[in-house]
């Protein structure tokens, strides 16, 4: 049994309540806020205590493990003084808007002896499960082709239900920091590490924010293989999103792992179940709609905007248990916002990035962006 608690109370901070609340190895047992008054709204939802300091509740309530759930530019300095007072950490998802908080982070849980996750919880739907096996078992050869397409939908109303949507300083970024970094991560695990990358983004029609609602990027992998990303914020409603896999010997494996309307945290439910769309390996085409059902069944059963999360959270635990690293580490959060970052500087400086990436203090205000 891990003591475990939140930091940040805003929407998406209720699916992570409600999956530690739920896990049978979690003693779900505190909240922070910077305002007191919310912080006891929220811990009186779930029978939790209420607290404005950070250490205070990590020491005095000896938490094992916080979930840190604030705006994306404010990952750092919660993960920090929670480390420092005794707790490891799982970060929302993108681990942090730049690569300079990533990597101050990840310096910081080896410093303390703590474990640092973020939340990539489409890893542990099933469809996605079978394309990694799929790839790890040599089905479709080596994989040479990867292709992510997001077509969602966001409006003005979105933008103004949080007073951090849609600024630089606040959301860190719009299309590729807020909506894609589980498709960028899917890619990035299913494809391998990245030698280069050439992307250009852009606000379409959004004009009431600061940040993309549009990217494009070609990728070329260390493998030798390539890639397209295609994310946008324009389409309604949200058509669906898709992660595909090509390999060499000329088998195709795929997810959907959206369809319908794109999920909002705290607004919206998922529309539809993540279902593999794409399935030529020799022998296996037939299974797809067996899959399918079996995955519709699922989805039916269970609350789709905490499952996944309470899956990742108990293979948390679990490697805190058994002594080893969780599955998503910081270090995989990195490659999330690595990715982005070279779009950014890609459309910056109109040239390929080479990877690895690292901070650019004397360019960069927001990582990757020029300064004003």
């Amino acid at each position: 049994m891990y003591r475990t608690g939140i930091i940040g109370c805003g929407k998406v901070a209720h699916l992570h309540a409600k999956a530690l609340k739920h896990l049978p190895t979690s003693d779900f047992a505190a909240v922070y806020s910077r305002t007191l008054d919310k912080a006891k709204s929220f811990a009186s939802e779930y029978g939790v205590n209420a607290y404005d300091n950070i250490t205070e509740m990590v020491e005095k309530e000896k938490l094992d493990l916080v979930m840190v759930c604030t705006p994306h530019p404010n990952h750092l300095d919660p993960t920090l003084e929670a480390m420092a007072a005794g707790a490891h950490v799982i970060v929302e998802k993108p681990l942090a808007s730049t690569l300079e908080d990533c990597d101050v982070m990840i310096a910081a849980g080896k410093k303390y002896n703590k474990k640092l996750g973020t939340i990539s919880q489409r890893r542990f739907y099933e469809p996605v499960i079978r394309l990694k096996k799929a790839i790890d078992d040599g089905k479709i050869g080596r994989p040479i082709l990867g292709t992510i397409n997001m077509l969602s939908w966001r409006d003005e109303k979105y933008y103004k239900s949080d007073p951090w949507r849609g600024s630089w300083e606040h959301e860190g970024g719009g299309v590729m920091v807020n909506q894609a970094p589980h498709q960028l991560d899917l890619l990035v695990w299913l494809m391998g590490e990245i030698d280069e990358v050439y992307g250009t983004w852009a606000n379409m029609t959004h004009p009431y924010i600061e940040v993309e609602d549009t990217a494009l990027a070609i990728v070329k992998f260390k493998n030798g293989g390539l890639g397209s990303i295609f994310l946008s914020n324009c389409q309604k409603p949200g058509i669906h999103t898709k992660v595909q896999i090509h390999g060499s010997n000329g088998a195709s494996v795929g997810v959907t792992p959206e369809a319908g309307a794109m999920f909002i945290a705290g607004v919206s439910g998922i529309a539809g179940p993540p279902v593999n769309d794409l399935w030529t390996v020799p022998g296996e085409e037939h299974l797809i709609a067996e899959w399918t059902k079996e995955d519709t069944e699922i989805f039916n059963s269970i609350d789709p905007t905490v499952h996944y999360i309470e899956k990742q959270i108990e293979e948390f635990l679990d490697a805190l248990t058994a002594g080893r690293e969780p599955l998503i580490t910081g270090e995989e959060g990195r490659k999330t916002v690595e990715l982005f970052t070279a779009i950014y500087r890609s459309t910056r400086d109109n040239k390929p990035v080479k990877f690895p990436l690292f901070p650019e203090k004397d360019r960069e205000d927001m990582d990757g962006r020029v300064k004003e």
